[in-house]
């Protein structure tokens, strides 16, 4: 049995019929000449997302990402130190004193996954801050996916896949020429490094990284551009940052450039905040019509749950499998 058959046949009601039901409002989309918007907060990549974010990009079932700095970077840490990771599936159970010895093994824990430091960060400090260092020789700047760009062409990084590359997704993302977005990356590890090598005078400028001023630019130019000819759609993985930047790009253009450009088209988050006074990543989609970002008509769609159980299931679904 296919997994859109399984979840057809057993997913009738609750957040597992709104997972199907947000699946064949995407696979319409699409087919009404749609595009498609994927957000992404949370530590996704860490939860191997890749493994069918990857293919779902590769079928050009989206068509851009907005995510946070630390899912950017921990693609690639997995993809060149996955065999050095610890899992912990204890993690629950963990004391303090636990918790001391990870950090003298290097060993930096995201729920139950230790991402490891000399490996998997260090290791690529050491590729990364050769570019940043060629860019600030020839006056250049770049925004962080595209260093990460770079990075993927590097023969270093090549030859040290620990994971097979179709399970990347910013692999796939890049040879798809996929724009990616990652509002406040300055607070993820390679962000905070990059800043340490400035003030260590090692780089003579933070604008080497492009800033989010720059990247919502670029979202606003593309989002007019797109919508000129296709729906756009917003699938919204996680609450926070990722999210709420990239969601404003129709609310700027609408608004402060009195720009006539469509309401977002579709919309799903798969969320686990609660809804409550103030709460904007638990917010219910039809407060988003107050702020001129979804309309009356837009599908829209929430499914309270996990993520890394159900991202997966749309998309496997949204690819026929």
């Amino acid at each position: 049995m296919s997994i859109r058959t399984f979840m057809q046949k057993n997913f009738k009601h609750f957040n597992a019929a709104v997972c199907v039901d947000a699946a064949e409002a995407w696979i319409t989309h699409l087919s009404q000449s749609g595009k498609m918007f994927l957000t992404m907060a949370g530590a996704m990549s860490t939860a191997e997302l890749g493994i069918s974010l990857a293919e779902i990009i590769r079928q050009d079932k989206v068509h851009a990402i907005c995510c946070t700095g630390a899912n950017l970077e921990e693609d690639i840490f997995n993809l060149v130190a996955h065999n050095h990771y610890v899992r912990v599936p204890h993690y629950r159970t963990l004391s303090k004193a636990d918790e001391n010895e990870l950090l003298k093994k290097g060993m930096n824990r995201v729920t139950d996954t230790c991402i490891p430091e000399e490996t998997a960060i260090r290791r690529i400090e050491k590729d990364i801050l050769g570019l940043w260092k060629k860019a600030d020789e020839s006056h250049s700047s770049y925004f962080p996916y595209e260093y990460m760009y770079q990075l993927l062409d590097s023969p270093s990084i090549q030859k040290s896949f620990e994971i097979d590359p179709k399970d990347s997704w910013l692999i796939a993302a890049k040879e798809k020429n996929l724009p990616i977005f990652t509002p406040g990356w300055e607070d993820s590890t390679l962000g905070n490094i990059f800043i340490g090598h400035v003030i260590k005078k090692d780089l003579s400028s933070y604008g080497i990284v492009k800033t989010g001023f720059e990247q919502m630019a670029v979202l606003v130019d593309w989002y007019k551009q797109q919508s000129q000819q296709h729906k756009m759609g917003f699938f919204q993985i996680g609450g926070g940052i990722a999210g709420d930047f990239s969601i404003c790009a129709v609310p700027l253009l609408r608004q402060d450039l009195k720009q006539p450009v469509p309401l977002w088209g579709y919309f799903c988050q798969i969320s686990d905040s609660i809804t409550s006074f103030g709460s904007y990543s638990g917010a219910v989609p039809n407060e988003k019509i107050t702020w001129e970002k979804l309309s009356v008509e837009t599908p829209s769609f929430i499914i309270e749950s996990d993520a890394s159980i159900v991202a997966p299931l749309v998309f496997n679904y949204v690819l026929g499998n």
